[in-house]
């Protein structure tokens, strides 16, 4: 199972850009098509509107990325997100211009 380190918001309950967000260790299965995190198991869905995954459970929806350097995640708020204690010193080396583990090459 691939993992990444992420960027992820909760859009579900919430205006444009302004839902919760975290820094999080994500993993996807093989087709890429569903992601585990924080114990939700999120599943793809190209329709959605605003939203790139849903959670199975819940259908709340949720936007996944990859982190942006400039820090500018969101697209019309200035929500910061949590960063996970597990992911920090990846998070913090990738801001100086470290790769990601798993994106070395892009």
């Amino acid at each position: 199972m691939a993992e990444r380190v992420m960027f992820i918001q909760l859009k579900t309950g919430h205006s444009t850009d302004k839902g919760p967000a975290w820094i999080s260790r994500v993993r996807f299965n093989r087709s890429w098509k569903t992601a585990y995190w924080h114990g939700r198991t999120l599943r793809r869905w190209p329709g959605l509107f605003d939203a790139n995954f849903y959670d199975v459970e819940s259908r709340e929806e949720y936007w996944l990325s990859g982190p942006r350097r400039d820090q500018a995640d969101t697209r019309y708020s200035i929500i910061r997100p949590k960063v996970d204690d597990d992911v920090r010193e990846m998070y913090e080396a990738f801001l100086r211009g470290a790769p990601l583990p798993g994106r070395e090459r892009g």
